[in-house]
Parts: structure tokens; sequence; C-alpha cells
């Protein structure tokens, strides 16, 4: 292979016509690391999610949360958008994984909302320190309407890499806590950007009744000035981790081909070609 063609020069080369800027991270858990811009401050959007789940599971493990907690659905965590409990009537109650796993996997912002009560937005950013991530912060709860509304949270793409980094070698919280974790990523609804341009034939067990060859844990999350996604890659050669981040881009509207969603999804089927080529890994 000639090593003037490096992934680094095929990504940059993808994004050359691109109306916005990217920032990307990825790790093949062998020791390679790709990165563009990784400590670019962004918007985190629904991927504050990932962080806030992480924490739960802390405070689980530091004796000081409960999965079978209840929680109770109530006017001042209403809040449009994704998900589903903003369907159910006032006084709903859920347990706080319920909760959690609806946060995550339909990227529920009442079932978010509760949780965020539930653990408080200073443990849960003394959390995001303790895990290492200083350009990560929540800032608020989710809600949209015109006097509250501002940045969500903030993050990197390197801390945003990080929590899946450690979450694949089972070195986050815990091996118990970080594979509980993993299966709900896993039954995350909205990974087109990473999966976008994936073969269908390698991804389609449910119909066929084999095994899929490629799996994605992950967590996107979208608002009008970005369009995030990360998460772990499984493949038959093993596993790696993969986000990208956009922002600066024309066009604020939520489609299927944003231009964010189309990219992402082009340099994410590069990555992958680059990894199965070379058996699990992203350089020789």
């Amino acid at each position: 292979m000639d090593e003037r063609l490096t992934i680094e020069k095929r990504i940059a080369a993808e994004l050359c016509s691109y109306d916005g800027k990217m920032s990307f991270y990825a790790d093949d858990l062998r020791g390679h690391v790709i990165q563009i811009d990784a400590d670019e401050d962004f918007e985190t959007a629904s991927t504050i999610k990932t962080y806030i789940l992480a924490c739960l599971y802390d405070q689980v493990k530091e004796g000081k949360a409960s999965l079978t907690d209840i929680l109770t659905y109530e006017q001042h965590h209403y809040v449009d958008g994704s998900g589903v409990v903003q369907s159910l009537d006032l006084g709903a109650k859920l347990r706080v994984k319920d909760a959690a796993t609806l946060m995550i996997i339909v990227s529920d912002n009442v079932a978010t909302n509760m949780v965020i009560e539930y653990l408080g937005i200073d443990t849960i950013n003394d959390c995001i320190q303790k895990l290492g991530c200083r350009g990560t912060k929540l800032h608020r709860t989710l809600h949209f309407d015109s006097d509250a509304y501002g940045r969500l949270g903030t993050t990197t793409p390197r801390d945003y890499a990080s929590i899946f980094t450690r979450l694949a070698r089972r070195q986050l919280i815990s091996p118990e806590a970080d594979e509980e974790m993993l299966k709900i990523f896993g039954m995350q609804h909205y990974n087109s950007m990473i999966t976008g341009e994936f073969p269908s034939a390698l991804m389609d067990g449910e119909e066929t009744g084999e095994t899929n060859l490629i799996r994605v844990a992950s967590k996107s999350g979208s608002m009008d000035e970005c369009r995030n996604d990360g998460g772990i890659v499984s493949t038959p050669y093993g596993d790696y981790v993969i986000v990208m981040m956009h922002k600066d881009f024309y066009d604020p509207q939520y489609h299927d081909r944003h231009t964010a969603s189309c990219y992402g999804a082009r340099v994410s089927r590069m990555l992958l070609d680059q990894y199965l080529a070379l058996e699990g890994r992203f350089q020789l």
C-alpha cells in the first residue's frame, strides 16, 4: 500500500466539498487512532444522554442510586421532541432503568428529564469530570421554550469517544455495568449516520435469521446547529470506536438526506472498508 494514501487524507478529500465542519475520532482498539480536530467544542444535543447513563451506573455502583427506584412523570418533566413518555398520562410511573433505557434507545426527552432530576445536574457534572471528560458539561434540563433555550450540553469528539472506548474494553464503570449499558446502546434506534452506507447484507440478521455480521452500539444527537453520532462498531475482526460531530452547516432542517448525515455516512463506510480490508485495524 502506498504510504502516502492515508485514511486521514481520504477522509479530508471526502470532506473538501462539505458545507459544514466535521470533527472526527476513531480508535481501532489496537493502538491506531484517527482524529480530525478531536478537541473541538460541540453542542452535545442528545449525545449528552450517553454521559447521563454512565453517571447513573456510576451512582448505582457507589450505592447512591438504584435502577429499581420508581420515577413519576410530572408536568415539569414535559418537553416535546423525541420519545414516547410524553404520550403517557401524567402520573405514569417508570423504574429508573426503564426511563434510562428509553432515554437512549428512542432518545426520550421526558425520560431524560426524569433521570436528570433523579440524579441532579451537579452530580452528573461531577461524575462527567470523574470520568475524565474535561471538555464536557450538562448545562440544563431539556426544555425548548424561548426563555430556557440555549446550549443543552458541550462536549468534544475525544471525550465522547473515550466513553465508548472504555465501554468496549469493559473499563468504564465495571464489567457488569458496562455489559448492561452496551445492551442498551445496542438497541438504539437512530444510528443512520454511522450505518447509513453499511452493506445491508451484513446487518440484516433479523430478516434472515442469521447472526448479524456487523452490530452497532451507539447514541446519536441532533439539534438545529449540530448533527452528532458515535459508538462501537462490532465486526468479525473485532470492534472499533467511531465518533463524528458536525456544525456550521447551512441547512438546519431535519431530514434523512441532510448533508451532515450523508457525509458522515460516507466517512463511516470508508472507515469500515479500511478496517475490514486490514482485518481488524486502521493501519498496517
